[in-house]
């Protein structure tokens, strides 16, 4: 157990075998320590590596990982295991862009999919650009949500992470600019506690092309971030936030632990931590889990 106010730099490969004694080296000698203290979460793929203060190497160390095509936590010791987790829902949990998805269906993913990405890099309002995408899609039949959401997979690791984190007593939520229909099926499949996210205006079995007001987005997330710890009684310090798009950024910023997860470039560029390589599991790691405790689907 590492003396409070230590700091614990985790080494996170996406793949076993990926994490060699090299890079454990090569890393240790940019931080400048002899005699390292290691603690293997799994042989080859994570590794804890305590530090005895903080140490100002973040851009090198980083520099590094990228090199060997690993990620990297460096955070204090101290509530490390987080008791909240509150999660994006489109390109973080799940692989895609639902509402690009349902887009596909009206014949207009093309067009839809340049506006998403846009928005989620910072370069549109995502209130405007939600009700946009929104309104292309008036007249679309309610059936295809169905459609659209038989279609949407599952991003690899979340399951586990959801899983595991639930098993040691966190509230789990996903908080999404996306919508009810898709994040209510995503909540009940991987058992989250609960979700949030926006609502279509249907009316005779078609959707409106409006979107129901209030509008969920950055600052939404970040106020459901609050609400949530003081209703559960957690402190940030012990919450965990992850997300890819700038809507995410708030959220990711406040949290004990915020993590851009294969993040949009504005998104890589602001967030205190990244995955960059790994899948969701790396979160696990990154709080101290080891593998052997990982509650697999």
């Amino acid at each position: 157990m590492p003396p409070t106010g230590a700091y614990i730099l985790t080494l996170i490969a996406p793949r076993q075998g990926d994490l060699t004694e090299q890079i454990i080296k090569d890393c240790v000698k940019i931080l400048d320590i002899h005699a390292p203290d290691l603690d293997w979460l799994r042989p080859d793929t994570a590794c804890d590596i305590f530090l005895h203060g903080h140490h100002d190497a973040t851009d090198s160390l980083r520099l590094r990982c990228r090199h060997h095509g690993i990620d990297m936590f460096l955070q204090k010791s101290e509530n490390r295991r987080k008791k909240l987790l509150l999660a994006d829902m489109d390109s973080t949990i799940v692989t895609s862009e639902t509402l690009d998805d349902l887009a596909e269906f009206a014949g207009l993913k093309d067009q839809i999919s340049a506006i998403t990405r846009r928005a989620m890099n910072g370069e549109l309002d995502f209130e405007s650009a939600l009700n946009e995408r929104v309104a292309m899609l008036n007249g679309l039949s309610e059936t295809v949500l169905e459609d659209a959401y038989k279609q949407v997979k599952i991003t690899p690791g979340a399951e586990i992470l959801v899983k595991t984190m639930a098993a040691n007593g966190a509230y789990t939520a996903l908080v999404s600019g996306g919508f009810k229909f898709f994040t209510s099926r995503i909540r009940q499949r991987l058992q989250f506690d609960m979700d949030f996210s926006n609502d279509f205006v249907i009316e005779n079995g078609q959707l409106t092309g409006s979107v129901q007001y209030p509008i969920l987005g950055q600052a939404a997330k970040l106020e459901t971030l609050h609400r949530l710890a003081e209703d559960q009684h957690i402190e940030l310090s012990q919450t965990l936030t992850v997300g890819d798009g700038a809507n995410d950024l708030s959220m990711i910023n406040e949290a004990g632990l915020g993590v851009a997860f294969h993040g949009k470039p504005v998104v890589a560029e602001q967030a205190r931590h990244r995955i960059e390589y790994g899948d969701l599991s790396t979160l696990l790691y990154a709080q101290g889990y080891r593998y052997r405790d990982f509650k697999q689907p």
